[in-house]
């Protein structure tokens, strides 16, 4: 019989290899590495254990080089061990007798013994970690400067934001959540707790999305019944806010799946959206629509705050690729605009090459972001573009890094 305990770890463990050794996200790696665990607690500490192993990998293996005579290869199952017993430690205040007792048993032998002896040097020292979590290396030299204020937003995973479906309903619904506004359509509460016991979701009044993800449809204004096409559309929060200002949207994404789930969250606010699976490279549309929102796929860096996992998942090799995608994709979408109408061009990414590099290729007339469409302390660039990162905001939760643009046809 399995150590109460031990089954998270042996899935935390499964989770490092799926994202560290074959790229997969931790979300799609989820499943079969918790198969077998019984109770939501356990899968959570499991992911909770994976999460804050990358989110804090860099000063954890700086730690655990620290404790060894000879350096441990970086791909050692006892290193991702260690960094699991460090982060409970650590992150999680998890007693050292508890990490060794549920941790050491997915080792046998030698390292058995090691990483006891690192474990507990390290604990005999009382070590720290730094108030922030270090970029790894790769990530560093990307993001140059900038990254380290960025890193001052990784440090735990970010507050659950809901966008409601009535902006004039902000102050009421702050209060009863017990959350905070930081603008019209928008309350900020602590994470914790099941999404669907909060109040207001059962009546469809409001749904999950990050504020700097809601940024971009609300570009766009009020629809006044005017039409505007959601490209590349799932999970489909943009579609909802897009709705609830008034556009008739068509919502396109080549995942049949996807888009079921968006007919459910549609159905649940009681909106509705004409839902399109279908390529976006292959499609056309029978007439020009009236706006354009294109939340181009991404490599998601800018979501590192909520998924480590992409600090160290994602290399040039993967911004190339889906930088050529962005642009074969921008390049349709402007031909789709009405005369007059506007564009907008959105990635959840870091990454110049998916965000400016892509903006300044458009030959549409540019549209200038506006202070005011945005969040108090968020300012767009001298280029009218706006660029946000996880560092900005940090004295109310921060904020998802987003690249956005926007044109008129």
């Amino acid at each position: 019989m399995d150590i109460p305990g031990l089954p998270a770890r042996r899935a935390a463990l499964r989770l490092l290899d799926a994202v560290l050794h074959r790229g997969e996200t931790l979300d799609q790696a989820g499943h079969n590495a918790c198969q077998g665990i019984v109770g939501g607690p356990d899968r959570a500490l499991a992911l909770a254990l994976a999460a804050e192993s990358l989110r804090w990998m860099t000063d954890l293996d700086n730690l655990i080089d620290s404790a060894t005579r000879l350096p441990l290869a970086p791909d050692a199952k006892v290193r991702s061990v260690l960094r699991i017993m460090l982060a409970g430690w650590l992150r999680l205040d998890t007693p050292p007798h508890a990490v060794i007792a549920t941790a050491l048993p997915l080792l046998v032998g030698g390292p058995k013994r090691l990483a006891h002896g690192v474990f507990s040097t390290l604990t005999k020292q009382d070590v720290k970690l730094p108030k922030h979590p270090t970029l790894p290396p790769h990530v560093a030299e990307r993001w140059g400067e900038a990254g380290e204020a960025m890193a001052v937003g990784l440090s735990v995973p970010p507050p659950l934001d809901l966008t409601l479906r009535d902006p004039a309903t902000s102050a009421k619904w702050a209060e009863k959540l017990g959350g905070v506004s930081l603008m019209p359509g928008h309350v900020r509460l602590p994470r914790g707790g099941a999404i669907e016991n909060l109040e207001g979701f059962n009546e469809g009044v409001w749904w999950v999305q990050d504020l700097a993800a809601s940024l971009p449809a609300r570009l766009l204004g009020a629809g006044e019944g005017r039409t505007v096409l959601d490209l590349c559309a799932a999970p489909g929060g943009k579609t909802l806010q897009l709705a609830a200002a008034g556009w008739q949207v068509t919502a396109l994404d080549s995942s049949a799946k996807r888009l079921e789930r968006m007919e459910e969250n549609l159905s649940r606010i009681g909106l509705s959206a004409e839902l399109v699976t279908a390529n976006a490279l292959e499609w056309e549309p029978e007439a020009p629509f009236d706006a354009v929102l294109l939340d181009a796929p991404c490599t998601a860096t800018g979501t590192c705050r909520r998924h480590p996992d992409v600090l160290h998942r994602i290399t040039d090799r993967h911004i190339a690729e889906m930088a050529e995608l962005q642009g074969q994709l921008l390049a349709r979408a402007g031909g789709w605009v009405k005369p007059g109408g506007q564009l907008v061009y959105a990635v959840c990414s870091m990454e110049p090459e998916e965000g400016e590099d892509q903006a300044r290729a458009v030959s549409l007339t540019p549209d200038p972001i506006r202070a005011d469409e945005l969040p108090e302390s968020v300012e767009p660039s001298a280029e009218g573009w706006l660029r946000t990162d996880p560092g900005m905001l940090k004295w109310s939760g921060g904020l998802d890094g987003f690249f956005v643009a926007r044109w008129r046809a």
